[in-house]
């Protein structure tokens, strides 16, 4: 690294050990170099960030070499993506706790937008980036989450049941064979699960409607001693706690003489009064506020009735009807207010990955396989470390191309494959 750095400056110094500190989680020693070179250019200024363009700007003498040793690293060397993930969080997480203790788990999906079939898991299916259905990949994340910044710490591929059940594609793809169909709630279970026989500091469990409709994934939260906060759609069905006779209360089960209503039923009946204005946060042009109702309720399913927890409504002013419902386990004494804010803080994810796609390349990864993929995603998750440590530490404005790192123009008239001809 030292020789591609002309005068290396502090923040190089800190680049360079805290790379140095990930390079056992890489495994043998000859992965240590490529590993410093992929996530340099990866913070590097750069348009395309697949290894081949990274490569002529890190080594345009040995355009070749580099690009070979980083293909390596990230298509084929079996190290270890939890592994490697737990390191980046041990090294990150004290940074971003100066600031504040963690406060949220959340748990989020992102699609790349990809051609063709054989890229691994590529499928028509959503795609937050494009807001449609289309060709694309979509992967499974959980980040850990202080009130003033956040960090992915598991990030795994949702693979279609069309994937899934074809041997063909999994065997070009390289798919393990113990990876079979999961659901997105399941993924993120298991990703819980590991943050949390890993000793993560615990956070409220965050979650959008696709999530919180799982009643299986909000009583697992429960059972392993998280609260939560997820979103529901507006026919979940629930019953308020007069509407449950004492004797119903003690075994939850449901009374036929009253019926569960859904939870939009439930907003309408609200007097105007239960409806308040509240601020959450400052954004970047105002202060965001909207009109929030939260009543304490029994989540209903199926035979039963589950134990109290909050219902959350927002009814924007402007709006003829609610436009958002979350379920929510913290204390019954919690403030409307915290409640809000807490529902509200998954804002922050979707400013990582805007900078994850925009500036890191997270989707730019040109192989097809499974490996390749989850490596990718892994080093880019390291170096947006890097730069949350940086922000916690000393430059809120730190950002990919402007962290201090420097290397030499790539070499006349280079043009990675596959770019159209200037000409």
């Amino acid at each position: 690294m030292g020789t591609r750095l002309s005068g290396p400056g502090p923040q190089q110094n800190r680049f360079a050990a805290y790379i140095e500190g990930l390079a056992g989680a890489a495994g043998h020693a000859d992965r240590h170099e490529p590993l410093k070179s992929y996530s340099a250019g990866l913070l590097l200024p750069g348009d395309r960030k697949s290894v081949e363009p990274m490569a002529a700007r890190l080594a345009p003498d040995k355009v070749r070499q580099t690009h070979q040793s980083m293909h390596h690293l990230v298509a084929d060397a079996p190290w270890d993506d939890d592994r490697m993930l737990s390191q980046v969080r041990t090294q990150v997480l004290p940074a971003m706790k100066k600031q504040g203790p963690v406060v949220a788990w959340i748990v989020d999906d992102t699609g790349i937008p990809k051609k063709g079939r054989h890229s691994v898991g590529v499928a028509r299916q959503y795609c937050g980036q494009l807001g449609k259905q289309d060709n694309c990949q979509v992967a499974v994340s959980l980040s850990i989450s202080t009130w003033s910044s956040s960090l992915p710490i598991a990030w795994r591929l949702y693979l279609p049941e069309s994937w899934a059940n074809d041997s063909e594609r999994r065997d070009k793809a390289k798919v393990p064979r113990e990876v079979t169909f999961q659901t997105k709630p399941t993924i993120a279970l298991n990703q819980i699960r590991q943050a949390v026989d890993e000793n993560v500091p615990k956070g409220v469990v965050l979650t959008d409607a696709g999530y919180g409709v799982d009643t299986h994934f909000r009583t697992t939260l429960t059972e392993l001693g998280l609260q939560y906060v997820v979103g529901i759609q507006s026919t979940a069905t629930v019953r308020e706690p007069g509407a449950i006779p004492a004797k119903a209360k003690t075994r939850l089960r449901r009374d036929e003489e009253h019926p569960p209503v859904p939870v939009k039923e439930v907003a309408f009946s609200l007097p105007p009064t239960s409806w308040k204005n509240v601020t959450w946060r400052q954004g970047s042009q105002r202060n965001l506020k909207s009109r929030f109702a939260a009543v304490r309720v029994h989540p209903a399913h199926r035979n039963h009735d589950h134990a109290e927890e909050w219902l959350l409504m927002e009814w924007p002013k402007d709006a003829s009807e609610p436009t958002k419902y979350w379920l929510s386990t913290m204390p019954h004494a919690t403030k409307l207010k915290d409640l809000v804010k807490m529902a509200k803080h998954r804002w922050i994810i979707e400013r990582d990955y805007e900078e994850l796609k925009q500036e890191l390349g997270l989707g730019h990864y040109e192989g097809r396989g499974w490996r390749g993929f989850h490596h990718h995603a892994t080093l880019c998750i390291a170096a947006y470390g890097f730069l949350v440590s940086e922000r916690n530490r000393f430059s809120p404005s730190a950002h990919a191309g402007n962290v201090g790192l420097r290397a030499p123009k790539p070499p006349p008239g280079f043009r990675p494959r596959g770019a159209p001809d200037p000409a």
